[in-house]
């Protein structure tokens, strides 16, 4: 059973990733809204994504016969001044994410829950990857403020983000690949 510290922290985090899967929602129907549809595509693909981290956390705390709370979430921002603003918000986001994980894997260690702590390390090295995935599409997304076809065009060409639920050792989502 994972400690009881942990299972709180980790109920607090599906509210995030929740939260996290809206506001990628609103960033996307945004960009479709702007007629850029890579950038919606990229936008709703990373809100799936945010979803089924919820259910990997979910489907542990079943696993693990421990409490499961399914939380309400604020609304998300959904007006954009540029280009630039939804990718900057979600670049702080993932920072803010990795910072929670860190903390839930550190809350793990602390109580001696080895299980929990090896479930975080997936999350872990997720991390990473959101946080340089966005890194660069801000990157991407800055330079071509003034012509966002451009960005449009750099997305079509290139293979970026995603991918990510077929990796070995991504954990098991709860309700499967809905």
């Amino acid at each position: 059973m994972p400690a009881a510290a942990f299972v709180e922290k980790l109920n607090e985090q599906i509210a995030y990733e929740f939260a996290a899967s809206q506001q990628y929602i609103a960033v996307a129907v945004h960009y479709d809204g702007e007629t850029l549809p890579r950038m919606a595509a990229f936008f709703y693909a990373q809100a799936l994504e945010e979803r089924n981290h919820a259910m990997m956390m979910v489907q542990y705390l079943l696993d693990a016969d421990a409490e499961v709370s399914v939380p309400g979430v604020a609304a998300p921002q959904t007006r954009f001044g540029s280009i630039v603003e939804p990718v900057q918000l979600a670049l702080d986001q993932e920072k803010r994410v990795s910072d929670q994980i860190a903390a839930l894997a550190a809350s793990a260690r602390e109580h001696g829950d080895y299980q929990s702590e090896q479930f975080m390390q997936w999350f872990l090295k997720e991390q990473v990857e959101e946080v340089s995935t966005m890194s660069d599409l801000l990157r991407i997304v800055r330079y071509a403020e003034n012509d966002p076809l451009r960005v449009e065009e750099f997305l079509a060409r290139e293979d970026f983000g995603g991918g990510e639920e077929d990796e070995a050792g991504a954990p098991t989502a709860a309700g499967g690949a809905l």
